[in-house]
């Protein structure tokens, strides 16, 4: 599957309307889509960031929800929204063990790599992520998404509470620290944010 990722930043008092909006009309725009498959929404409401991740059948189905999604964003997001950034990314593993709950806690790690090292990239952290994380207590599950002509990526743990998720930062770094050696990539930045909406269909 295919991925949109939509990422605000504002002033955390306005946090909650634009969380609202997006969770409720926003929702319902994309469902409207063809190819739609899912959604999530997660929040940092202390720093004021905004995490949307839509989920698509095929690139064509991004690309054409797009132009629908683009005129709406901006009264989505206000008046929280100062900065607000899009990208698109291929689902190139995605490993669910449980549903994921309102509540629960969301950590995305930001990778670069070079371009041509992309399939190494999805390798190791299909060898080696996978099987490394999904024992861990509170798991819902694990995805890595990736842009392959820019050699960008999200490496994502999922948890079902915000106590697991605090509780796996040890286990999570050594794995990050091991992953990050054998597929020659660096990690750019550690984000740990709240789940307010995740639901992705398969069929």
């Amino acid at each position: 599957m295919f991925v949109r990722a939509v990422y605000a930043t504002g002033d955390p008092a306005l946090l909650d309307t634009a969380v609202r909006s997006v969770n409720n009309q926003g929702r319902d725009l994309l469902e409207e889509r063809p190819g739609y498959r899912g959604a999530g929404v997660f929040a940092d409401r202390e720093a004021g960031t905004l995490l949307t991740v839509s989920w698509w059948e095929t690139e064509e189905a991004r690309h054409n929800s797009d132009a629908v999604m683009r005129e709406r964003r901006g009264a989505l997001l206000e008046p929280f929204a100062g900065t607000v950034a899009v990208a698109n990314y291929e689902a190139a593993v995605f490993h669910q063990i449980a549903h994921p709950r309102q509540g629960g806690g969301l950590r995305v790690t930001r990778l670069e790599f070079d371009p041509r090292d992309a399939d190494l990239v999805v390798d190791t952290f299909r060898a080696t992520v996978v099987p490394r994380t999904e024992a861990l207590p509170g798991l819902s599950g694990v995805s890595l998404l990736v842009d392959r002509e820019r050699g960008r990526g999200l490496g994502n743990t999922l948890f079902l509470d915000r106590a697991s998720l605090a509780a796996s930062r040890a286990a999570v770094a050594a794995v990050r620290h091991e992953a990050s050696a054998k597929a020659h990539l660096d990690v750019v930045g550690l984000e740990e944010l709240e789940v307010v909406h995740a639901d992705v269909r398969f069929a």
